[in-house]
Formats: structure tokens, sequence, C-alpha cells
């Protein structure tokens, strides 16, 4: 059992923590998320011994783009993926609508965005109910490229990426395919300041025990003062506030003889509500606290498979209501980026994902120059087999 001292409220009244209302549906899509969420985590560390970093939250968001193109096993797969109940696709999109709305406003001292787009090809066609929908629930932008014109459309989607990342994120994509019917993305950015910001005087050099044994010395931003605290058999839990409190930084720390593996696998979504939400300032702690940058890259496909939702990455896939033509996803990937330091936190992520289009684009005709204004080779051969019969150059003598 985990415990938890209660607090009082000590924040400026010019910037009031905020409360986002949800009915009893809506709460229990939280639930769901974060339960969503401490499985992609155990998915994520089963395969990755050392730094990681990623936003399940990003991750959720672009599934729901996902979800309200798809239909029949399809749509199934992705909601039990999601934990949500089968056939709540628009209950899903207005609890969406309403965090993507209150999210950025609950805290004058933090910014966060979130934002979604989807570029498609423009020689194939989106269906407008669709693209209706996903404006209306996430404010996507939906733009038609020429994926021919691979510089443009490179430039056109990284760029979206830099500006809605502050520059943490310049580029997801090095390459596009006429092929492909759609890229979809979703931008997650934070950027907050600590309520109780560390002193740079007291950063200094403590020796950190990696899981193998060895140890190094580090830097350690240091602070005495009172946080919400709780501890059980596993971990010990500490939450540092940004702002205003709407934001903050739980960290769990494993006791001696448990592992991160094992921090993750005692939470899940419904024993999260309690870690999380009864947090208070009623304990003094020393907290020591590493400052860090950390990127990473991963790609999502065999982890959402595993996950629940094999049926979108192949021919078996039912995306109708998106398009008539017959597609599937390609890739599910994220880029995620952080930065933790004396002040505070700045992050983001980029989940995003191509919609291959089964029905191949014939490549438009092209000119092609030969000039034979210089020397050349030419050669006879037997085409059935390739054998050279003859060759020769020509010089122009």
């Amino acid at each position: 059992m985990i415990s938890f001292p209660f607090f009082g409220s000590c924040l400026a009244q010019n910037n009031e923590r905020k409360r986002i209302e949800l009915d009893e549906a809506q709460r229990t899509y939280v639930e769901a998320g974060n339960d969503f969420a401490f499985r992609f985590l155990k998915q994520i560390d089963a395969g990755e011994p050392g730094n990681w970093f990623v936003s399940p939250v990003s991750l959720q968001y672009l599934l729901g783009l996902v979800l309200d193109g798809a239909e029949g096993a399809t749509a199934d797969e992705i909601c039990q993926t999601l934990g949500y109940p089968a056939g709540q696709s628009e209950a899903v999109d207005a609890y969406c609508r309403k965090m993507l709305s209150e999210l950025p406003n609950l805290d004058k001292k933090t910014k966060l965005t979130l934002a979604n787009a989807i570029f498609f090809n423009d020689k194939m066609t989106i269906k407008v109910p669709y693209k209706k929908r996903v404006e209306k629930f996430y404010d996507a932008e939906v733009e038609s490229l020429d994926f021919y014109q691979k510089r443009g459309t490179l430039r056109t989607i990284n760029g979206w990426c830099n500006r809605q990342t502050n520059g943490l994120i310049p580029a997801v994509l090095d390459d596009v395919s006429p092929d492909m019917f759609a890229y979809l993305l979703n931008a997650l950015y934070f950027k907050g300041t600590w309520m109780y910001p560390f002193n740079k005087r007291y950063t200094q050099d403590r020796t950190f025990t990696l899981e193998s044994g060895q140890k190094k010395e580090i830097p350690m931003m240091m602070k005495e003062r009172k946080y919400g605290y709780g501890e059980n058999d596993v971990f010990q839990r500490v939450v540092l506030p940004y702002g205003n409190g709407s934001y903050s930084m739980i960290v769990l720390l494993p006791k001696k003889g448990h592992t991160v593996a094992d921090v993750i696998a005692s939470v899940n979504g419904e024993n999260w509500k309690d870690i999380h939400s009864r947090w208070g300032y009623g304990t003094l702690i020393n907290v020591w606290l590493p400052p860090f940058e950390s990127k990473y890259h991963i790609q999502l496909n065999d982890i959402l498979c595993d996950m629940g939702m094999p049926r979108s990455f192949g021919p078996a896939a039912q995306f109708k209501p998106m398009s008539d033509d017959a597609l599937w996803l390609s890739f599910v990937q994220q880029d995620a980026v952080i930065k933790v330091d004396e002040e505070g936190t700045e992050a983001a992520a980029i989940t995003s994902a191509g919609m291959l289009g089964a029905t191949a684009v014939p490549e438009p005709p092209r000119v092609i120059d030969f000039h034979c204004d210089h020397p050349f080779l030419y050669l006879i051969t037997e085409n059935s087999t390739g054998t050279i019969l003859f060759a020769g150059k020509f010089s122009g003598n």
C-alpha cells in the first residue's frame, strides 16, 4: 500500500492550478490510456537496455487518427490495443477533443502544444467525412502533396515537425514514397519551469550505480524541501511540480533489489490513479536528480502488433472510411527528445505513420535526353539470354 500525505494549495492567485472536468465515461478513458501507457513502456523497456524516452499520449493521438479511418475487425483491434470499448470511436474522439482543447491552458508558466497533421498523396483521394472528422476532433491539418516531388514533400513534412517541436525534432523522414497514401503525424511539445527550481551552485558530481553494478561519477542537481512522496515495496515516488502544479515530473525510484522493469511491471491503469493523484507537500525530501538530455527513435510496428493490432499492418486491414484505395500501415515510429536542467524541462515527441496505398500509382511519363554527342559504347546482344554478340565504341572519328 502506498501512503501519501495531504497537502494544501500554495499557488499564486494569478496562475492558479486548473482542473479538467471529465464525465464518468471520460474518466474510464483516462484509466485505459494510462494502462495502455504502462503496457507500452513494458514493451519498450524489454527491448532497450539503455536510455529511452517516448510519449504514450502522442502515440494514442496518432492511433486516434488511424482509428477514425478504420472499420470492422481492424477498428476493433485498435480499440482493444488502446484499451477502449469497441464501437465507441465517437465518444473517444470527443474525449480527445476535450483534452486537446484544455491541456494547453492549464498553466501560464508551462507551454504545451498538441498538433496533428495528415499529408496525403494528391494522386489518391481522401474521403471527405474522414477529413472533416479529424479536422473537427483533432484540429488536424489535412493537406495534399505531390509525393513524386520528394524534396518539396520532405521539406513540408519535416518543416511541420520542426515548427511544432520548437526545433527539438527538425525531421522525422529522410525519404517519401509515391506508393504511400498518406503520412499521419502527431506532435507533442512541452516546456515547463520547476515550481521550485534547483540552484546551479549546488549541482555537483555524485556516484551513480548502473544496473550492472558499475559505478560512475555524474552531475547531480540537489534540493531539500517538502515534496509529494510515497513508497511501496518496489519503489519510492517523488513529485516535482512545474509552474502552477498543473504538470509534474513524477520519479519512480526502484528500491534495492529491484529494477526499472520491476517498477513498470508493478504499475497499471488502475493503481496508477492512487500513485499519481494522492500527492502532497507534507514530506521533507532531499532530492538528487541528474541534469540530462536524451534523444530516442523507435520503430513501433512489432510492438503494436504484439499489443494487439496486427491486422492494420497488412492486406487484411480495413481502412475504407479513409479512402476507397486499399490501405494498410507501412510503419509507425516515434522520435522524442528531452532536456532536464536546474530551471525545468523541455521535451517533444513526434509520432508518425505511413499509410501505404496497395494500388500503385502510375508514375507520370518523363522526358529523357539521350544525346549521342560524345563517344559511346554500343552492344549487340541476344535478348533471351543477354549474350553479347558484338560490342563497339564510336569515338566520332
